[in-house]
This record gives structure tokens, sequence and C-alpha cells, in this order.
């Protein structure tokens, strides 16, 4: 029986929930400067983010509005590249603090001599200014492995980014254990042969999240635990404590919910 040596974390929904008040506004910020004809409201926003990937989201948008201008690749790259600097500023201002239990799960895997990594399609000045205003100087050292942007062929659903990663900590995925809040992550997360634990969102809720280990409304601190939403113990309000995830690990033949 494999143990559990390394947790792989998503980021946005996953660490922190970015996409509503930081990535959206930011493209809007964007599109403003670049004198576009259109804004993302929040359930357009939400219906777009079932694209992975930025540049990839803003493509599939012009797709379906034929009525507006219809951008080439390199103008996309540009205005993504704008609103990447404009995410990093929103993101300084404290904007989207760590989702509950985060901090607390990472100290505790780091002190238990568990290895930690990030599988995420955004991108690395993204990530990296997400965890300098989350966690401070030096939080990109705290991960053993970080593979983000388009350090892959495929962006999620596919799984790219998760073998990617496990090559990288040169780990099975009977030695990992997945954190992700969207179906898109876990079908990516599956797809390398990974067990997954979901922390759904506003955006996610009401998405497919068949074969988790379990899914959560968060993970809880002490006085505000998490609420178990599917999996055996649906219902329960949980402290998803590293006991817990390598519980769950172990018990991975009760994977479908």
């Amino acid at each position: 029986m494999h143990r559990l040596r390394a947790l792989i974390f998503d980021v946005d929904g996953t660490l922190a929930d970015t996409e509503r008040d930081a990535h959206r506004v930011a493209f809007n910020l964007a599109f403003e400067e670049f004198s576009l004809p259109f804004r993302w409201d929040v359930p357009t926003y939400g219906k777009y983010l079932k694209i992975t990937g930025g540049k990839e989201r803003l493509r599939g948008f012009l797709n379906d509005h034929p009525q507006y201008p219809q951008l080439s690749d390199a103008e996309i790259r540009q205005i993504h590249q704008r609103k990447t600097a404009l995410y990093g500023e929103i993101i300084a201002a404290g904007v989207a603090p760590l989702r509950p239990g985060v901090a607390r799960l990472l100290d505790a895997a780091q002190a238990a001599g568990l290895r930690l990594a990030i599988a995420t399609t955004t991108t690395p000045d993204n990530v990296s200014a997400l965890l300098q205003s989350t966690l401070g100087a030096g939080a990109w050292e705290r991960f053993d492995y970080i593979g983000a942007g388009d350090i892959v062929p495929h962006k999620k659903p596919a799984p790219d980014i998760y073998q990617h990663v496990l090559a990288q900590l040169q780990l099975s995925p009977a030695e990992c254990l997945a954190l992700e809040d969207s179906e898109n992550g876990l079908r990516s997360a599956l797809g390398a042969d990974l067990a997954v634990v979901i922390t759904q969102t506003e955006y996610t809720a009401d998405q497919d999240f068949s074969g988790a280990l379990r899914v959560l409304d968060h993970l809880g601190e002490v006085g505000q635990p998490g609420t178990v939403l599917a999996g055996t113990e649906a219902g329960q309000k949980r402290v998803v404590d590293l006991p817990t995830l390598e519980e769950w690990f172990v018990r991975g033949s009760n994977r479908s919910v």
C-alpha cells in the first residue's frame, strides 16, 4: 500500500477564490484600456470560466460573439499580458485571501515532511502574485515544484499538467493527492490517475464531481468547519486536517461520489 507523500494544489479557486473579484475585474480593466466594446459580468464570466486558460477563454467568447472585434492571436496575447499585470495589482491589494484551511494544511504538510506542488494553467506571474500576497516573501520556495502556464501542450481537463508535475516530483500518482475546485481540474487530475479532493466555489457548485474522494465547500478552520457535500461523510461538518486527508487517501477505493 502506497503512503501519501505529496499534496498537489490547483491555484485559482483552490488556494484562493480569485476568479470573480480578481481575474474577472482584471480582464474588464484590460478590455477598457484596449477600448474593447464589452465587459464580463459575473454570470458571463462564470459561463466562460469553463474554458481553461485566459487567452482561450477570450477566444471562446469572441467566437460566440461575432459582432465584436475578432482579435488576432497576437492581440489576445497582448491583452492577456496586460490583464496579468492588472491582476497582480489587484491581488497585491489583498482582494483574495487564502481559502479556509489552506494555510493550516500547507503548514501541517511541511511539518510532516510531505512534498508540496502546484499544477495550474494560470501564468507563473499570477501564481507568484498570489503566493506573495497571501504567504509572504519566499512563498514560492515552499513548494517543491510549481507547474504553471503554457508549460504543457494541453490545458485542463487534459491530464498534461499533472503528468508533468508528477514527472518533476519523480513520484507516482499513487503517492500523491490533488486538491481542486472545478470539474476541469478534477478530470485533469483523474486523467493522471490521481486521487482528488474538491473544495467547490460559487462558480463550480453545479459541476459534476463524480470520481472525487470527497467534495466540500471548504477545508474549514476551528470555529468555521467545512461541510462535506459528497462522499461517505456527506452532511458532516469537518475541519480537514492532514490525518483526515491521509485517511481518505488510504481509503481511495471509495473514490466515486
